[in-house]
């Protein structure tokens, strides 16, 4: 089986190897090549979503058994400045991928966004109400691939790993990096996430294409957490100084875009046959396994950069 991973950045690469662990192929996808560390050795191909042609011809020569779509500006803060280029290229670049795709099986990766936030947590069957211009794109998006009939939209939350080499480093490598270089942490108590290792989201992501499984899933960790009481544990996990963590209120801060309940739960997850023996850790598990190359003087080895793929 071959999956075309749209999007190379932390996710998609982490998606695409757990594709190969799994026996199966991936190439990864993007305009611009990945960070070695990210692309995990996996083969690369230029792509630009907003060109419906390249997309159009780029599933014809890969010739994929199914798409998995990690694609698009993920920084909220960034969409919500420029919601017309957020929604050209997660909402027009899905219509160019769903029209590309031809009834290929799709599995989106989308947000938690999509939802207003003054709820505690968001169930699949919860209305959506975007929060910002990224949740506005990425529910189109949605509800393009929705339509095709051959797409699962798969709903995750804050997502965080060790990712040195990210344009945007998630929020564990951030805190990790400010307090291992003695700065302060300036973090929100007031607002709620339910934060989920990189590698739970791969492994999922990988069984679900696999299984070709249509529709509406949300996966999140099963932590409810203040980025406050999070940034705390990343701390105490890492032995590093938790009293470099100071507690400040969203607004005015990076996040205040974002809804104050960033917070998804499955009511579909535990009777899903393959996800069976996947539930994702909590934070302090989380902590434990980055551990080894979060604290280590120069981070993870360097991997192999991406080859081209062979026509």
């Amino acid at each position: 089986m071959l999956t075309m991973v749209v999007g190379s950045g932390y996710l998609g690469g982490h998606i695409g190897a757990r594709i190969r662990a799994l026996g199966g192929r991936a190439v990864l996808c993007s305009r611009r090549p990945p960070a070695a560390r990210s692309a995990a050795g996996l083969p690369w191909r230029e792509l630009d979503v907003r060109d419906a042609r390249a997309c159009r011809d780029l599933v014809r020569r890969v010739a994929p058994d199914s798409l998995v779509v990690v694609h698009g500006p993920s920084d909220i803060t960034w969409c919500e400045r420029h919601p017309d280029e957020a929604m050209a290229a997660h909402g027009a670049g899905a219509e160019n991928l769903a029209a590309a795709a031809g009834g290929i099986p799709v599995l989106l990766i989308s947000t938690d966004n999509v939802f207003a936030g003054t709820r505690d947590s968001y169930g699949e069957s919860d209305e959506v109400a975007p929060a910002n211009a990224y949740g506005r794109a990425k529910l189109a998006a949605e509800r393009t691939f929705l339509d095709t009939g051959a797409a699962l939209a798969l709903r995750v939350s804050l997502v965080y790993g060790w990712d040195p080499d990210g344009h945007r480093p998630n929020y564990f490598t951030t805190c990790v990096r400010a307090l291992r270089a003695g700065r302060v942490v300036e973090a929100p108590q007031d607002h709620w996430n339910t934060p989920v290792l990189v590698d739970d989201v791969a492994a999922w992501s990988a069984e679900l294409v696999r299984t070709r499984r249509t529709g509406v899933l949300h996966l999140a960790g099963p932590e409810r957490l203040s980025r406050y009481a999070w940034a705390r544990r990343i701390a105490a996990g890492l032995g590093l100084p938790e009293d470099l963590v100071r507690p400040v209120a969203q607004a005015g801060t990076a996040y205040a875009c974002r809804p104050r309940n960033a917070c998804l739960h499955s009511e579909q997850a535990a009777g899903l046959p393959e996800l069976a023996g996947l539930w994702p850790v909590d934070v302090d598990e989380g902590a434990r396994r980055l551990a080894p190359v979060a604290v280590a003087a120069d981070g993870p080895p360097v991997v192999p950069a991406p080859r081209p793929v062979e026509e």
